[in-house]
């Protein structure tokens, strides 16, 4: 299986153009909404398999409809939102295959200091930029259930936020490929608040993970992180939050080294103009071994800019640069991927957008290596 942060970067450059449209609901009953979209795109990939040598390009042809079924009432919103993406390869109608995605979410508000909010997904999912895509492409299922519990006013000065969230990661590979990365995760986490302005708090978060392998023992481990940083809203045209702090992994074996580091979340927003916005997203954490090893630590960040130039056209660049450090083998990738994107609003109901990725990875490794370049048009419409 490749590492997760490259498809991760390309399916935000691939995204990066936010829908123009204004989709309308079909109203159900009084507090029942129905919402459907549609996404029809062609897409060439010159190197969908993700590979160094034999790279094999096609065009793609992507048909996604989504639907949302929101309820509303007093004190409680509900959601359930499904979508199916159908990706067509015309030159290798093998890898044809459809990704479906369920998401269940809830909101309680029960009182002005205390609010509750659940979610549930499930995704089952098919990708051809896989190390074993010569058998058969990744196949992975995940499902989660989780929550997050608030106590505190909004304008309080003190407020605490309760989380937790279990996650079941599968495969449907024949022949056991994939097997040893199967896991259950569980994650709890506790999250203390405190205002130090009118639009900012402090803020202090513990974090404890627990991963528990179906069959690969030598990988079960738990995680312990501490951060601390602010956040904040609309502060001299920025908003954002940015966490520093440690972490470390603990393995249950101890034939497998722990390991340990410094830890960083950070996200902010800066809006210069009513029409021009900065993003920056950057990490550094333990994720999950892969390819044999028993943990890679990663440090990534994001940049991009969207921009209104008139009414109905807008323009998204990104790009993300991610370092990769194997742990237990010899394997370093640094991996980099810029988009374009351009958006067109020709109706309230429909909008359609042009775009460009190009995405590389240089590893250490014999044979990771690869460029990649991905060119797209797409048409979104609703009702």
């Amino acid at each position: 299986m490749k590492a997760s942060s490259l498809a991760a970067a390309i399916s935000a450059a691939l995204t990066a153009n936010a829908w123009a449209i204004e989709p309308q609901y079909i109203k159900l009953s009084e507090s029942l909404t129905f919402t459907p979209t549609l996404e029809v795109g062609e897409w060439y990939d010159d190197n969908f398999r993700a590979v160094e040598e034999n790279e094999e390009s096609s065009w793609i042809t992507r048909i996604a409809p989504t639907f949302v079924l929101g309820a509303k009432g007093r004190k409680s919103a509900y959601a359930l939102t499904y979508k199916a993406s159908s990706d067509i390869f015309h030159s290798s109608r093998k890898d044809d295959n459809t990704d479906h995605y369920l998401f269940a979410d809830a909101g309680f508000m029960f009182d002005a200091r205390n609010n509750l909010k659940l979610n549930a997904g499930y995704q089952q999912v098919e990708d051809t930029d896989s190390k074993d895509q010569n058998v058969q492409n990744d196949k992975p299922t995940t499902s989660n259930i989780g929550g997050v519990y608030t106590y505190g006013a909004k304008t309080a000065r003190g407020q605490v936020d309760l989380g937790a969230n279990y996650e079941e990661l599968r495969y449907r590979n024949t022949d056991h490929i994939n097997a040893e990365n199967e896991r259950d995760t569980t994650e709890l986490s506790s999250t203390f608040y405190y205002r130090v302005a009118p639009k900012t708090r402090a803020l202090v978060e513990a974090r404890h993970t627990d991963f528990e392998y179906v069959s690969n023992d030598r990988l079960n481990s738990n995680n312990i992180a501490l951060l601390g940083g602010l956040t904040w809203d609309a502060t001299a045209k920025t908003s954002g939050t940015v966490k520093f702090g440690g972490e470390k992994k603990r393995f249950d074996e101890s034939g497998v080294d722990d390991q340990s580091g410094s830890m960083w979340e950070v996200g902010v927003s800066w809006k210069p103009r009513t029409y021009s916005t900065f993003n920056l997203n950057t990490r550094r954490a333990i994720d999950e071994g892969d390819d044999g090893a028993s943990a890679i630590k990663v440090q990534s960040a994001t940049l991009s800019w969207n921009h209104d130039w008139l009414e109905r056209l807008s323009s998204d660049v990104s790009y993300s640069y991610s370092d990769e450090e194997y742990q237990d083998i010899d394997r370093d990738d640094k991996i980099k991927s810029l988009g374009l994107g351009l958006t067109y609003k020709m109706r309230r109901w429909l909008d359609v957008g042009v775009g460009y990725t190009y995405a590389e990875d240089d590893s250490t490794a014999i044979g990771e290596s690869y460029e990649r370049n991905i060119y797209m048009i797409r048409f979104t419409g609703s009702l």
